[in-house]
């Protein structure tokens, strides 16, 4: 029987400003940079409590990433932050030319992302994003699922060398991931052993994965549950070991499929191994104003929908 211990309820962006702030008091080389959204981000602790590393640029996001650029050269670890749209959509061309082709240690920290930013609509729910940064060579993508190991991450991209994309979101959910679980960039958790469908997701939908399991469980199928924090680089080792038991794979992401873990995913299955995958993500759509909970279960992303496309999944292979 599938169960989690179940830690509180709360918003991964939170887990993000408690990270930086431990950060904060451990690492005296970071550094925080914000686009006029502090509260949002949650970067509150540590601007009160290292203001001399605290850098408000103001509605500049272009300029944030080009301060965050240089700030490397003096030996600074850099964590921008505002919404996923404005980290990435609205500076692509600073990343690209400043951080990932410099290869600056700047870490890109991006809140509200996906469907889930909810009421503020289309022109803030980037959809796009987790494909735009994987593209980029040097470039680092991380989705954590939780608070919790929104935090760790947080914490570990700290003492990676290289430009990161770190991407969490704004509601609350409930935290199922240990407090003192280890993160490792690139080695994804097997959350739940199974043999008929392998279920991988990451961000929000490691939830909605966990619950589709239970449901499919009392179907009598046994479905594996990876969550697949990290996007790049892809931890093709345990995807490989999974499929190689269930002969096919559902991935579920709170983003366009054109592009992201899915296709990911994809791209590892062609080369390696040729099973049944099936989608679970926003199909070529931009999103409306909506609470978060109504907008996931519009655009098919929501529990019951991984529960059809693995039923969908496993037909396909028989």
């Amino acid at each position: 029987m599938i169960e989690f211990e179940i830690f509180g309820n709360k918003d991964t962006r939170s887990g993000f400003g408690e990270g930086l702030h431990e950060l904060g008091k451990t690492n005296p080389n970071v550094v925080a940079l914000c686009a006029d959204l502090i509260g949002s981000l949650k970067m509150d602790a540590f601007k009160n409590d290292f203001p001399e590393r605290f850098f408000q640029v103001g509605i500049a996001e272009a300029n944030m990433m080009g301060m965050a650029a240089g700030l490397t050269v003096g030996g600074k670890i850099p964590f921008t932050g505002t919404f996923a749209n404005f980290s990435t959509g609205r500076v692509y061309d600073q990343i690209r030319q400043s951080i990932a082709y410099s290869h600056k240690n700047v870490k890109i920290c991006a809140s509200h992302a996906g469907l889930t930013l909810g009421e503020d609509g289309a022109t803030h729910q980037i959809l796009e994003d987790i494909g735009m940064m994987k593209m980029l060579p040097n470039m680092t993508v991380v989705v954590p699922a939780d608070f919790n190991q929104t935090k760790q991450a947080t914490i570990a991209i700290a003492d990676h060398e290289g430009p990161v994309y770190l991407r969490f979101g704004r509601p609350v959910m409930p935290i199922f991931i240990k407090p003192d679980a280890k993160f490792v960039i690139g080695k994804a958790d097997v959350l739940v052993e199974g043999s008929d469908v392998t279920i991988v997701a990451c961000g929000h939908l490691v939830w909605k994965a966990i619950e589709a399991a239970k449901v499919l469980e009392e179907k009598g199928i046994k479905a594996e549950i990876i969550n697949m924090h990290t996007i790049k680089p892809l931890d093709v080792d345990t995807l490989l070991k999974s499929i190689s038991k269930t002969k096919c794979v559902v991935t579920a992401e709170e983003h366009m499929i054109n592009g992201g873990l899915g296709d990911s995913v994809a791209q590892v299955l062609i080369q390696k191994m040729l099973v049944p995958q099936e989608y679970v993500g926003v199909n070529d759509s931009f999103g409306e104003s909506g609470t978060p909970m109504e907008l996931m279960t519009k655009y098919g992303i929501d529990s019951a929908n991984i529960v059809e496309t693995a039923q969908k999944a496993i037909a396909r292979k028989q």
